[in-house]
């Protein structure tokens, strides 16, 4: 019996203190937290964990400088005290970045308030942010970032923030809590709630979306808690629903090669035609911009790109990086996903990213709105409010400390006290015999963290698995087989785009590596040939779905 029936067993057999709907990062938050105080707990997710939202952010780690705007103190107090604490456990996966905030003369935000708003970030933090801001005169500005224009230029702070693996940052959650004695499945849709004889939601029936053939499964629990995100409504829809929650806005993105736009530094910048924030990040031989925040209305399994929101982005940064003069044809990739925001009147970028908690009368607890960076207290947050309602219930047990800001993460286990991310390469680099390339032991470090030693030594064992996955790129096979393995990839767009960045970052999204990826998923998982082509042609199907604007 593999991995995944045994869990699917599990589900079907034992009952649970909490059933979690959703694998993005709050319900992966929230199942870490459950695991590690000592509930019994099981996470079902109907794709892919981070398959939402939660792997198509602007992949921030960030305290939110432009919600002082707004006045959400306490919000930012809580968002940067998050950020301190995810460089900690996830030092691999959160890294301190730069944003240059230029101020021009006709900025909606004045250079003196502006400096004024810096300070009262760094207070918010402590002063414990990455670095202390700074302010830039014009010309060192246009010495370290030439690309950026500099007319009508009055100067520009550089403050801290902190970038991140979204995707990643999510999965390693969820194997943690595995490992605290948690059980996740992907790929294993809710079809209804199941109920005792008042009404009250005990569980639910599930569906393995693998194995068409399989029949549902009963899952027990005493309290259920759907953290589905963008979907928030619709899995509410189950059960008692009520009144629509959500107000969900899209926010796009795309990618260009970095030497198409180049910078040093992020880049916060207001859009020429109607005022919206907008970031220009670096992400190594790529550069990334966005986002856009138009409401979106529609099945949120189909949130694409259009042509008028990459336009708006190329628009932006054309007015703000002249010289790049960028065009369509510049776009690598783009991704769009949803913000799972509280209903509220107002226009888009007004709508507060607070969460709330709400408890339908059947028992339903539901999460939803926030934001990436405070994920570990809005799950601390709403495992607590099960936790009560299982107590009113009668349900007695002996919760731990889940001690979830300090434990570290599985990748930064062991991780260098000094932060040497290129020490740790090194030892990668020794562990296969110097049997990989020096590139290619760096990006397994700043990307698995202490355990690419692991996928290291696979890579020294077979020689096969030290093959790129594309020329010229530093991903290698030993990454599938470890994907399989130990991060419970289940299908090739699990691999390209979430367990690596294939989609994303290779200049033809990862189309040229798709065979070869499949052939070895279907080595690994057992697949016929069909299954095998199944799973090109779903791929190459989300390759198109990134790339229909050109033809919108």
């Amino acid at each position: 019996m593999n991995d995944r029936a045994r869990a699917l067993e599990q589900l079907a057999s034992e009952p649970f203190d909490v059933l979690i709907v959703g694998g993005g990062i709050t319900g992966a938050g929230a199942f870490r937290d459950a695991a590690r105080r000592g509930l019994r707990v099981a996470l079902v997710e109907a794709v892919d964990f981070a398959y939402g939202t939660s792997s198509r952010s602007s992949k921030l780690v960030h305290g939110g400088l432009r919600y002082l705007e707004n006045r959400e103190f306490s919000l930012v107090f809580e968002a940067v005290s998050e950020r301190r604490t995810l460089q900690n456990i996830a030092p691999h996966l959160v890294n301190p970045l730069a944003f240059l905030f230029p101020v021009y003369e006709d900025s909606k935000v004045g250079f003196n308030t502006l400096r004024a708003g810096m300070w009262l970030y760094d207070a918010l933090a402590l002063f414990r942010a990455p670095k202390t801001h700074k302010t830039l005169s014009t010309k060192e500005v246009a010495e370290q970032v030439p690309a950026l224009s500099t007319r009508g230029m009055k100067g520009a702070p550089l403050y801290y923030d902190c970038s991140t693996d979204d995707a990643r940052l999510t999965l390693e959650t969820i194997l943690d809590g595995i490992a605290a004695g948690g059980i996740a499945l992907n790929y294993t849709r809710v079809v209804s709630f199941s109920r005792t004889d008042d009404g009250r939601i005990c569980g639910a029936r599930v569906r393995d979306v693998i194995d068409k053939g399989a029949a549902e499964l009963e899952v027990r629990a005493t309290a259920v808690i759907n953290a589905t995100g963008p979907w928030t409504d619709r899995t509410r829809a189950l059960g008692s629903g009520g009144e629509r929650l959500l107000r969900p806005t899209k926010g796009v993105h795309i990618v260009v090669d970095a030497a198409r736009l180049p910078t040093r530094w992020a880049v916060v910048h207001t859009h020429p035609t109607d005022g919206r924030v907008l970031f220009t990040i670096p992400w190594g031989d790529r550069t990334y911009i966005g986002t856009t925040d138009t409401d979106f209305q529609g099945d949120p399994g189909d949130v694409a790109a259009e042509a008028s929101d990459v336009d708006y982005l190329l628009d932006a940064a054309n007015h703000f990086f002249p010289g790049c003069a960028l065009e369509r044809d510049d776009v690598i990739a783009t991704w769009a996903g949803l913000r799972p925001l509280i209903f509220q009147e107002g226009s888009e970028s007004a709508v507060s990213r607070e969460h709330e908690i709400f408890v339908d009368r059947d028992g339903l607890i539901t999460i939803a709105g926030g934001k990436l960076t405070t994920y570990r207290r809005m799950g601390a947050e709403v495992v607590s409010k099960a936790m009560q309602m299982m107590a009113l219930l009668g349900h007695t047990f002996e919760a731990r400390d889940a001690q979830t800001g300090r434990e570290p993460l599985p990748g930064a286990v062991g991780w260098p006290e000094d932060d040497d991310a290129e020490k740790l390469a090194m030892d990668v680099l020794e562990a296969c015999d110097t049997a990989i390339k020096v590139e290619t032991a760096r990006y397994l470090a700043n990307r698995y963290g202490t355990r690419a030693i692991d996928i290291a030594q696979l890579a020294q064992r077979d020689q096969a698995l030290r093959v790129p996955l594309a020329p010229g790129r530093p991903e290698i096979t030993a990454e599938i087989d470890w994907a399989v393995g130990r991060e419970l990839a289940a299908t090739v767009c699990d691999f390209m785009i979430r367990r690596t960045q294939l989609y994303y970052r290779n200049r033809d999204q990862g189309l040229g590596a798709v065979d070869h990826v499949a052939e070895r998923m279907a080595h690994l998982l057992g697949w016929d040939d069909e299954r095998r082509t199944e799973e090109v042609l779903a791929y190459q199907a989300e390759v198109a779905r990134s790339r229909q604007w050109r033809s919108g």
